[in-house]
């Protein structure tokens, strides 16, 4: 008796807590329902306190589940009743504690739910569930996240973003709350303890609230941060928050970077009519971590320097720095530009397009500004398929046959173009085609890249003249070629001979002597620097700006680190720099 009294007194607190007119709150019932998947789960608790977590064929009758709950619920009754002494001074676990309760489905609107209807179909967002006199109210597909993670390295002053996964939510709409940890002061355990749930450990003092970068300064330098993330949709939907701790302290930076020197350059953004690009091959983390990299690539670079964590904290904070409109990268993973790069990015109001290479985990990525440039349309391509089948490259592609060896090295290559076609935010008249690209990357296979950069242009040409008529072109990348090399040479005077050596550049066996020419007039907006790549056994100029120098003009290039800044840890990457290449930047106007 006493038992009922006190669930019936439990229940007009409720009542009386929601105010007049107003039921009390209802539990959860979770609903996962995907339409490509078979079953569908069921998630809720029941009134005795257990968990229940069901799976249900989508296309089974809603009675079917209903008379499954109703087993469950009843099995947990008599279960409770069986492990209360007072249950059973008051009659056992007979009776009212082993009948199964009676559970019923209604809809939003109030109306009970047909017992034949279909799961998939009966269990709406915002219908009750009702098990006995107890309630729950229906979430159907609620916002989740399925992993949360900080990175391992945690340096101060340089941009912290977490890996997000979520199911029915959108990163960029999830709250993110930050902490830093507080170890207590002596005569302050108690206060702290309680504070942080007792149990001895230190307590979270909160950090930043709403954004998924965080730049930890040094004061957190020796604590621990913790991430608290509430999944949402973007439609008012909220799921429940998941914390993830870091696994170590927030560490001191490497000191002197060797793009520090460059941000006095890059503090700001570009005024109206200017345009700040940049190109970088940041090192993909496939090709970093090989043992053939770690023992006779960069045998010069500490190991902990080539983990991606490491590399990542100083790439974000490089290209941050920059203040840049475009950003035209190579050799990124797709791990890192999903859950690194683009989320990063964005909290600095750049936006982000990637495109993979053919059978490989690493492409390339372009980042425009936001507030500059609105995206018109992507043309982006693989060199291989293009040239296969594409009707705008039928000539080369007759020249090419004649060569057989190369046509099949050609088309092996996963090499690709990624073309994006920008607008001005404020004036329209204003667009660029913005290409970025990763050649081929044998020594000797100038007469490969030769072939490369006549589909890119082709390609490009289509683009700017014949879809977007009149619309200069920013092209960017890793050409792999030297300023003395044919490509260097083709794309920069605009035609190539077909006498020229690198035609033969792996011997007579692949020679394949053809005349080419592109309509543009491309200039290197940044020169012919000593070099942007520096590795232990090899420097030289591979990256490049072209412009069109008919519309547009530099109005300063951003200096290259020193050389003593790039050989301070012998060479390329180091601890001061994430990758073996070096970042070009220049600003250029309108003319």
């Amino acid at each position: 008796m006493w038992r009922r009294l006190r669930s019936a007194l439990g229940r007009l607190r409720g009542w009386a807590a929601a105010g007049p007119g107003r039921a009390p709150a209802m539990e959860r019932a979770v609903v996962r329902c995907v339409p490509s998947e078979p079953k569908l789960s069921l998630r809720f608790v029941l009134p005795d306190g257990s968990a229940r977590h069901m799976q249900r064929d989508q296309a089974e009758p809603l009675g079917r589940a209903l008379a499954r709950i109703a087993t469950n619920a009843a099995k947990g009754r008599d279960k409770a009743a069986k492990k209360s002494k007072k249950a059973r001074a008051e009659g056992g676990p007979a009776g009212d504690a082993a009948a199964a309760p009676a559970v019923r489905l209604f809809s939003r609107d109030g109306e009970a739910v047909a017992e034949e209807v279909p799961n998939a179909a009966a269990w709406q967002d915002g219908a009750v569930l009702q098990i006995g006199e107890a309630r729950y109210r229906v979430e159907r597909n609620p916002p989740a996240l399925t992993e949360l993670r900080l990175p391992r390295s945690l340096l101060a002053g340089f941009p912290v973003c977490p890996k997000v996964s979520a199911e029915f939510a959108a990163p960029q709409h999830c709250l993110f709350r930050w902490f830093r940890e507080r170890r207590p002061a002596a005569g302050e355990e108690e206060e702290e303890e309680a504070a942080a749930g007792g149990g001895g450990g230190p307590a979270w003092v909160e950090a930043a609230a709403g954004g998924r970068v965080f730049t930890p300064s040094n004061a957190l330098v020796g604590l621990r941060l913790k991430l608290r993330c509430t999944p949402a949709d973007g439609a008012r939907r909220c799921g429940p928050p998941r914390e993830v701790e870091s696994s170590g302290p927030v560490e001191a930076g490497p000191g002197a970077c060797t793009f520090d020197s460059r941000h006095l350059y890059t503090g700001k953004v570009c005024g109206e009519g200017s345009v700040r690009a940049v190109s970088y091959n940041t090192l993909a983390d496939s090709y970093a971590q090989t043992e053939f990299s770690r023992t006779v690539l960069y045998p010069y670079c500490a190991p902990y320097a080539l983990e991606l964590d490491y590399r990542q904290s100083l790439l974000k904070k490089e290209l941050a720095g920059y203040s840049a409109d475009l950003i035209c990268l190579q050799e990124v993973d797709k791990s890192v530009f999903t859950d690194s790069l683009a989320p990063a990015l964005d909290a600095f109001g750049l936006e982000g397009l990637f495109r993979i290479k053919e059978k490989q985990h690493e492409g390339l990525a372009t980042f425009y500004r936001r507030d500059k440039f609105c995206l018109l349309s992507r043309h982006d391509i693989a060199f291989s398929e293009a040239l296969l089948l594409d009707p705008l490259h039928q000539e080369l592609r007759d020249k090419l046959a004649k060569y057989p060896l190369v046509q099949e090295k050609v088309l092996q290559r996963s090499s690709v173009l990624q073309v994006s076609v920008l607008q001005s935010t404020t004036d329209p008249s204003r667009r660029v085609c913005v290409a970025n690209t990763h050649l081929y990357w044998h020594p000797k296979g100038g007469n490969i890249r030769l072939i490369q950069v006549a589909v890119a242009l082709s390609h490009i040409k289509h683009v700017a003249c014949d879809l977007y008529p009149s619309t200069p072109v920013i092209f960017c990348g890793d050409f792999n070629s030297t300023p003395s090399s044919g490509a260097y040479s083709f794309i920069n005077s605009g035609g190539i001979a077909e006498d020229h050596e690198d035609w033969v550049s792996n011997g007579e066996e692949e020679r394949c002597n053809m005349p080419l020419s592109h309509p543009f007039k491309l200039l290197s907006a940044c020169g012919e620097p000593a070099y942007t790549n520096y590795v232990g056994g090899f420097h030289g100029c591979l990256d490049y700006i072209f412009i069109d120098r008919n519309a547009l003009e530099v109005e300063q290039v951003i200096p290259l680190p020193s050389h003593e800044e790039i050989t301070a840890h012998q060479a390329l990457p180091s601890v001061s720099h994430p990758s073996d290449h070096i970042a070009l930047v220049c600003d250029l106007k309108w003319k």
